[in-house]
């Protein structure tokens, strides 16, 4: 283990903290491995072992402190859900009577929908203008 050098190790370990990065779309891995990163690059330029993890935790925190808060606020922004939390607000038009059962269709983002009534009672005719408030399985809940 003595034939490698550090800088190795923390690209190892940057590639390490890279995979539950990937498989878990969590940020916080992505910004220790940007931290050994710098470790490993401090490693390159000749940086004692106590400089190579004062540079990893300085950078690590860093980016938790400052890009993190970022990161979470753009994340939860409308305009980027998708799926089926995508389809919720959104305007549709009805083309088959749409009321309280699943019978009725509705035109939504170009796709075929079911579609019933939120409010039990309520009747929806063909070329009406519908909001969709949820998805409940394959049918959309408009009023």
């Amino acid at each position: 283990m003595g034939d490698v050098d550090a800088w190795v190790w923390w690209l190892i370990a940057a590639v390490g903290l890279g995979i539950p990065l990937v498989i878990t779309a969590m940020p916080e891995f992505g910004m220790f491995a940007v931290g050994a990163v710098a470790g490993s690059v401090t490693a390159a330029m000749g940086g004692g072992i106590v400089a190579q993890v004062i540079v990893f935790v300085v950078v690590s925190v860093a980016l938790l402190v400052f890009v993190r808060p970022i990161a979470y606020r753009n994340r939860q922004r409308p305009e980027q859900r998708s799926g089926v939390d995508a389809l919720k607000g959104k305007q549709a038009v009805v083309l088959e009577r749409v009321d309280g059962g699943a019978n009725g269709r509705i035109k939504l983002g170009g796709e075929v929908w079911s579609a019933r009534a939120l409010e039990h009672g309520r009747v929806y005719d063909p070329g009406q203008q519908v909001d969709v408030v949820e998805i409940d399985g394959a049918t959309a809940v408009v009023i």
